[in-house]
């Protein structure tokens, strides 16, 4: 797909980043995979993301994730898919040329593993790794990888395939910053978890669209809120947000890491073979799993 298609898809609907499926030894577990990818390509999500962060990319090998984005692009139909990438420079370059291989349409260059970095080695990470592909790369505002505006527009002058900027941060004032100042040269995306409860902030800082990780579980929910957003129905929106983001806010952060745990709960509830979590994540409580399916409720596949 050419830079500027995955582009414009980024900005023409809603996101997602599904679940990575597990059998009961912990391995990738392609068929129920490729059933999720495919039940879930058809609703209105013109863009997925394989191995992101809610697919478990921090638990997965290397070798293991272009398998991951070859099953999504076999089960995805129209859909595009990106990839997750990162790990340092060097693994982030080999597996971005991997993965760029194996058929994603893009990537989404994950913050890089654990050291805080200064700007000009940011720089140089995200640039070497733009420029080893011809696909279209987004970067991701988060934890101990922000980019500041002026990097941010160093890196938009040196790689055309730069063609998005995800944040995860919650600066408004940052974003607001690098909108004003990058203009439309990049797309924008939300990635707070559980973004909906920030979509309206960040569609008035100037952002296009946002990752939805309930979309993995109740996809017609996660686009009904998207066009409300979107038309200015700001009552349907605070009636879902109600209803169902608030509540499920409550039991995402009764435990560390169930923002992504608690979403392979809902798609299991949905009927898929999407197994455990990996290490270090743990699983919800069985109470915990019958108070998502009484949220769920008829939203249940």
């Amino acid at each position: 797909m050419a830079i500027e298609q995955i582009k414009a898809a980024l900005g023409s609907g809603l996101l997602s980043f599904p679940v990575t499926h597990f059998d009961r030894d912990g391995q990738f577990k392609q068929d129920s995979y490729q059933r999720h990818i495919e039940w879930l390509s058809g609703f209105e999500a013109p863009v997925l993301f394989a191995a992101g962060g809610t697919g478990e990319f921090f638990s997965l090998s290397p070798d293991e994730i272009p398998n991951i984005v070859k099953s999504a692009k076999e089960a995805s139909g129209k859909t595009s898919i990106v990839s997750g990438c990162g790990f340092g420079t060097h693994v982030g370059v080999e597996l971005a040329k991997a993965v760029e291989k194996a058929g994603a349409d893009g990537i989404l260059l994950l913050p890089h593993y654990l050291i805080d970095a200064p700007q000009e080695g940011l720089y140089q990470h995200v640039k070497r790794i733009c420029q080893s592909v011809g696909i279209g790369v987004m970067v991701y505002n988060r934890d101990n990888s922000v980019l500041q505006v002026d990097t941010l527009k160093r890196l938009c002058d040196e790689c055309p395939n730069l063609i998005g900027f995800k944040d995860g941060t919650g600066d408004i004032g940052l974003v607001r910053q690098i909108t004003a100042t990058i203009g439309d040269r990049l797309m924008y995306l939300g990635g707070m978890p559980t973004a909906e409860l920030f979509a309206e902030a960040y569609l008035g800082a100037g952002f296009t669209t946002y990752s939805s990780a309930v979309f993995n579980f109740v996809p017609g929910l996660a686009v009904e809120f998207y066009k409300a957003l979107r038309a200015g129905n700001r009552t349907r929106c605070e009636e879902i947000l109600k209803d169902f983001f608030y509540p499920f806010m409550a039991l995402r952060s009764r435990r560390k890491g169930y923002a992504v745990a608690a979403i392979k709960a809902g798609v299991r509830l949905q009927g898929f073979d999407a197994g455990k979590v990996r290490p270090p994540l743990d699983d919800l409580t069985a109470e915990e799993e019958q108070m998502l399916l009484k949220l769920v409720g008829s939203h249940k596949r």
